[in-house]
């Protein structure tokens, strides 16, 4: 409704500011991203660590994101690893349609480069 107005309205904004962001040294940028890094693993106590099937796709997003410098690969690991953590427990019935959509595209966005470059495609 009117909250994707709105978010449609502050992007549309944002096709307008962007050159400014260009003036902002990549200094000021890392430390900015740096203090919310602190500010998201301070939520990271509230993750049951007891329970494998949680703790274990947190860790894997947690760390993989700073390791491989890329967002995407540390959300997909997260998701892959709870599907597949769940599937292994017989709980797939658990696990709804959006995870599963997520990580059908997940497993194919880590297997294109692979079979890409077997293929000999560029």
């Amino acid at each position: 409704g009117l909250a994707s107005v709105v978010t449609g309205a502050f992007f549309a904004a944002c096709l307008f500011f962007t050159p400014i962001t260009a003036i902002v040294p990549q200094e000021v940028a890392s430390a900015a991203l740096v203090v919310i890094g602190a500010m998201m693993m301070m939520n990271a106590r509230h993750v049951d660590w007891a329970d494998r099937a949680t703790a274990i796709p947190v860790f894997l997003t947690v760390v993989l994101m700073p390791f491989t410098y890329s967002i995407t690969a540390g959300v997909a690991a997260g998701v892959i690893s709870y599907v597949a953590i769940k599937v292994a427990q017989g709980k797939a019935r658990e696990i709804g349609a959006f995870m599963w959509a997520l990580t059908v595209i997940f497993v194919v966005y880590f297997a294109l480069n692979p079979i890409e470059s077997w293929l000999g495609v560029h």
